[in-house]
């Protein structure tokens, strides 16, 4: 315990033991060691009987004064790591030099812990898990903690939303660079990095661990990190989602590789599909895909083709899939793709271009001169196929939700006005997830001045938003109070709003 303290020239245990056995007055032995191994301050000398007398045992009195002594000196070696003086590394180096005598006292490990430099820290994390695991879960709590600040943000709008910055602006984020320089080049650490991220992705449910493990790979991909990134399965398939992120699209080259990359999967590597499937449930991927499932869709319908003919849609739902699977995969440790529904190819994706056709067809009869239109009227009611597979497939629900979001981007209203009211009744609550109504309330930036009509608003607060008793409505009334709405617009907002305190459903939910 008091290993090192003779080199110092301190007296230790052994030099008051050895004073005792050869000593024939005891008790002034012990004032004499006192007085020559304390604090050699004069002014303390009349403090210390003083103590004595309240029954403050010097030990209990030495060890604050070590503990204060240590958190100024942690301060200032961090004030010297972190300036500018260009001999700030000869002093630490000196500094080590001369505590390294006192490394195998417990009081002095954390403070030399500190000083040391990363690499020195990797190799005793590498070996202590706990140790890592009390230095990495501050940064993780913090990750989660600017994701979810950046979802309820009020500066949000079409041009602005979570989904904006670029996947290479995202990675140089203060916690994913703290956490690649900490890793370094050690596999050992990546790997505790990584189940750390598993488990709190079990724990919680929370998809931002997923962002997490796919920017971590890429910012060491960034670095040129061979010796991470050759041994991680999923370093050349989220490099290639990494470039459709970034395009916000999937094309037909990088299609083939992904597609590629998932077939050669070989028996026995099964659990790859596990981080796989946590790369595709991050939700910068989910909205790349979903974004080209529309697209598809609609390029489909333009060439009069069905589907299930289009093997890039089915590769982007075969993802959808196997992203949305990725809590059940992990947790259930059964690592095989979730087999799609066919139906939802065959039904539901058929359904939902009814709609489009029916929106179509009513926006070119409202182009015709008056004498060629007919009395057509624009339809209220969707689908049962549509209703039913929103309800009951996840994959089908968040084509659906996307679907919307892209009706919104259209400004078109009477479509709007048609789908909401469906959403009510979503997968697992879907549509009043954070991601999906941080997205809906910046497009409805685009729609401001249909808020001043009664119908419009009927369907957005009582057709939907009142259907549910957790929104959260602080973030949405402040979104809605930077649109600079018109004094029309408004009366029915705050109309609108008084409904809603009213209302028995809508119990008011403040994050």
């Amino acid at each position: 315990m008091f290993a090192g303290l003779p080199e110092l020239g301190i007296s230790n245990g052994e030099d008051l033991k050895e004073t005792l056995t050869n000593c024939t007055e005891p008790l002034k032995a012990i004032d004499q060691f006192q007085t020559e191994n304390g604090i050699l301050l004069p002014t303390l000398q009349s403090a210390l009987p003083f103590l004595d007398l309240h029954g403050t045992p010097r030990l209990e009195f030495h060890q604050s004064v070590f503990d204060e002594l240590r958190d100024k000196l942690m301060e200032r070696v961090a004030t010297i790591a972190e300036g500018k003086d260009e001999e700030r590394y000869g002093k630490l180096e000196e500094l080590l030099e001369k505590s390294f005598p006192l490394v195998k006292m417990p009081s002095i490990q954390s403070f030399l812990f500190i000083v040391c430099a990363v690499e020195v820290k990797r190799q005793i994390w590498q070996d202590n898990q706990a140790l890592f695991g009390d230095e990495v879960s501050p940064l993780l709590k913090q990750y989660i903690v600017e994701k979810e600040a950046a979802l309820f943000s009020s500066d949000l709008s079409i041009l602005h939303n979570f989904f904006s910055p670029s996947p290479k602006a995202r990675r140089q984020g203060e916690v994913v660079l703290k956490l690649t320089q900490m890793i370094g080049k050690n596999v050992k650490l990546y790997d505790m990095v990584l189940q750390f991220l598993r488990t709190l992705f079990l724990r919680t449910r929370n998809v931002h661990y997923c962002t997490l493990r796919a920017e971590l790979l890429m910012s060491l991909h960034d670095l040129d990190i061979s010796e991470i990134c050759s041994v991680d399965p999923c370093h050349k398939f989220t490099w290639c989602l990494d470039a459709c992120i970034r395009e916000k699209f999937v094309d037909a080259k990088r299609a083939r590789e992904l597609q590629g990359f998932l077939d050669g999967v070989k028996k026995g590597q099964e659990q790859v599909l596990g981080d796989l499937s946590m790369i595709l449930c991050d939700p910068f991927a989910c909205n790349t895909l979903v974004l080209s499932t529309v697209r598809n869709l609609q390029e489909l319908l333009s060439q009069d083709a069905l589907p299930r003919d289009s093997p890039d849609l089915m590769l982007l739902l075969r993802m959808l899939s196997l992203g949305q699977g990725a809590w059940d995969m992990i947790d259930s440790q059964v690592f095989k793709e979730p087999r799609l529904e066919l139906e939802v190819v065959t039904r539901f994706l058929p359904a939902m271009l009814s709609v489009v056709v029916d929106d179509y067809t009513f926006t070119v009869e409202q182009k015709l001169p008056s004498e060629e239109k007919t009395s057509l009227t624009y339809p209220t009611a969707l689908p049962d196929a549509f209703n039913k597979y929103l309800q009951e497939n996840r994959v089908a629900c968040e084509i659906g939700l996307y679907y919307t979001l892209h009706i919104a981007k259209q400004r078109n209203k009477n479509a709007l006005q048609r789908l909401l009211p469906a959403l009510v009744e979503t997968h697992n609550e879907m549509a009043f997830g954070d991601i999906f109504l941080h997205l809906l309330t910046g497009h409805l930036t685009l729609l401001s001045d249909e808020f001043g009509t009664e119908e419009f608003c009927s369907a957005v607060f009582d057709g939907f938003l009142l259907a549910f008793d957790r929104l959260d409505w602080t973030f949405l009334f402040k979104t809605l109070e930077a649109f600079n709405f018109s004094s029309e617009v408004t009366y029915f907002i705050k109309k609108y709003i008084k409904n809603v305190y009213k209302c028995p459903k809508a119990k008011i939910y403040i994050k």
